[in-house]
């Protein structure tokens, strides 16, 4: 039996010292600090502990740079403008097909590696930079092959309703008819996502895709209401889906209805302060009874953020959420919305994903920007 104790930390907001006693891979016990029994340990010498973060919406996959497109948004283009203009995730999109599944992959372990440094043990990757069913199925297979070199977890998402390519007569019906049976013969039971924006796909369209993708077993996602509330809220509410993301445009009867759902809404701070500086509104949605899940958004556009320290601290000044429900909204909430039940919270059954904070006070975590605070990362109990 692997054992061994973290002694001396301070645990999460509560700032009392505890030792946390970790047996193969679960946290076995968590007791006042110094009433563990010797044996090998680590001494955390006051600093706090904490689950690691669990980072539930990214697009960390992706080919080429949009840098140049960047700095057309300094110079004051829209972000709808460049999309509409070729740009945006066409760019991207031109880039993955251009990429082999290993240089994807390789890509990709890369960016994991820097989010274990900043503390991310569980994290959701999409597709959707392919857009054709070849290409879809690259970037799945990339997302599975780094799956292997990556210690923590990786939940992989189909988000093959991500834009429509302008040189496809007939995309909506590409996508239905070849892309998501493909998909659903070797990804059986994957989550699909859509984004239902102004120039990518509407709300019928993306109803269609995520009735027929539901209608073949798999949980549905969506990405709504970043720049326009077109009114998928009420339709994702009443089908149940697992989460609905972005929320920055939700008009206020929408964002009430989501909150009294068992739909989790999903908030990405970070979009909005790379972008246009609009966030959704986190108070009023926590006020009103809703789940909130928080994700960096990690992506080659629209949010290059490799930190959920990161966004604890945006999310705290943009949506107006206290600090615990924000911590919360990074670590056991989303691996809920994930499906993942065994981590996020520092208790007893849990595995024994772990992060070591270079501080005596969490709240450091939402106060402090530009730093990151870890300093040890545990994975299943095992120091990475």
């Amino acid at each position: 039996m692997s054992r061994f104790t973290i002694r001396n930390a301070v645990l999460g907001l509560s700032g009392t010292l505890g030792d946390v006693v970790v047996a193969d891979g679960v946290i076995d016990s968590v007791l006042p600090g110094g009433a563990a029994d010797d044996g090998e340990s680590f001494e955390a010498a006051g600093r706090c502990i904490f689950p690691g973060f669990v980072d539930c919406h990214t697009h960390a996959c992706w080919a080429g740079s949009r840098l140049d497109e960047w700095e057309q948004g300094l110079a004051g283009v829209s972000y709808l403008d460049i999309l509409r203009a070729g740009g945006g995730i066409m760019s991207t999109v031109r880039a993955v097909r251009g990429a082999s599944q290993r240089e994807l992959a390789d890509a990709l372990a890369g960016r994991l590696a820097t989010c274990l440094r900043h503390g991310t043990t569980t994290i959701e990757v999409k597709s959707g930079y392919g857009l054709t069913t070849e290409d879809e199925l690259k970037m799945l297979r990339a997302i599975h092959d780094a799956r292997a070199r990556w210690p923590g977890t990786i939940v992989p998402t189909a988000c093959i309703g991500h834009a429509k390519d302008p040189a496809e007569a007939n995309p909506v019906g590409l996508t239905l008819q070849e892309v998501l049976p493909a998909v659903t013969r070797e990804f059986p039971g994957i989550t699909i996502d859509a984004y239902c924006e102004k120039g990518a796909w509407s709300v019928n369209d993306a109803l269609r895709l995520l009735d027929a993708a539901i209608a073949a077993g798999h949980p549905v996602r969506v990405h709504a209401d970043q720049f326009n509330d077109l009114g998928i809220i009420p339709e994702a509410v009443r089908r149940q889906f697992r989460s609905v993301d972005h929320l920055e445009a939700s008009k206020p009867d929408h964002l009430a209805l989501l909150a009294e759902s068992d739909t989790f809404g999903v908030m990405l701070p970070m979009a909005g302060w790379h972008l246009d500086d609009r966030y959704a509104d986190g108070a009023s949605f926590l006020a009103g009874g809703g789940t909130l899940a928080l994700g960096s958004n990690l992506n080659p556009g629209s949010a290059p953020c490799y930190s959920m320290s990161a966004v604890v601290a945006q999310a705290t000044r943009k949506l107006k959420i206290p600090i615990e429900a924000a911590l919360d909204s990074a670590t056991k909430l989303p691996a809920r919305l994930l499906g993942l039940s065994d981590r996020g919270e520092l208790v007893p059954g849990q595995r024994a994903d772990l992060v070591l904070l270079d501080t005596a006070d969490l709240r450091d975590v939402a106060f402090f920007g530009g730093w990151n605070p870890v300093v040890g990362v545990w994975v299943a109990g095992r120091q990475v």
